[in-house]
């Protein structure tokens, strides 16, 4: 049931998206595309209802509770970003708004910008782990909680590991490519007569 409500968030997440999006730009219903939009996070809470629900029962702790966690966690630490990148290209294609602002791809400006995608990782591991402490304190000391501490371990490994790619933007910045303005005066070094004005005649000739 968990797992089956989490690909029920997943598919309402993007069907309100598309529906906020269209309603908003092409139906020209801007109150109704915005709440739209904020119904998203119903989805969430939806979720984690049904989790407490599935624990209280008496389900024995597992894999997909803590896949319900770290969904949620996902989507608070990356849902906003994700809305806003569309709904830039909304504007743009739909609304007839300015083209949206390509992210930096070189020097420091990326090694900021790979920073900020980080601290959304590392929010969404802060309320996965959140959500999962809460899960074993709600089980208590008479259920196995093992596979809910190892989901935790295994969040914060993958908050490591991109919290590494990240930083590794700023420790090696990537440089951006020169431009190819030597390639004429090399030209130029191997075939003099390509710099001559025409008007002179060739080398060795009389003009």
């Amino acid at each position: 049931m968990i797992v089956t409500m989490i690909v029920v968030c997943e598919v309402g997440f993007w069907v309100l998206l598309a529906a906020g999006l269209t309603a908003r730009y092409l139906l020209r219903m801007p109150r109704l595309g915005m709440g739209l939009l904020l119904c998203e996070p119903l989805l969430e809470v939806l979720l984690l209802v049904v989790t407490a629900i599935d624990l209280k029962s008496g389900a024995e702790p597992a894999w997909r509770h803590g896949l319900a966690a770290i969904y949620i966690g996902y989507t608070v630490g990356h849902g906003h970003r994700t809305v806003k990148w569309l709904d830039g290209h909304a504007a743009h294609r739909l609304g007839g708004g300015p083209p949206p602002p390509k992210p930096p791809r070189y020097g420091m400006a990326r090694a900021r910008h790979e920073g900020r995608i980080w601290l959304g990782t590392l929010v969404a591991g802060s309320v996965a782990s959140a959500l999962l402490l809460a899960a074993v304190w709600y089980v208590g000391g008479d259920g196995d909680t093992s596979k809910l501490e190892a989901s935790i371990a295994g969040v914060w490994r993958a908050v490591g590991i991109h919290g590494l790619i990240a930083l590794s933007y700023s420790v090696w910045p990537k440089k951006a490519p020169k431009p190819d303005h030597e390639a004429p005066s090399a030209l130029s070094a191997q075939h003099p007569e390509h710099t001559r004005d025409p008007r002179q005649g060739s080398v060795g000739r009389p003009s």
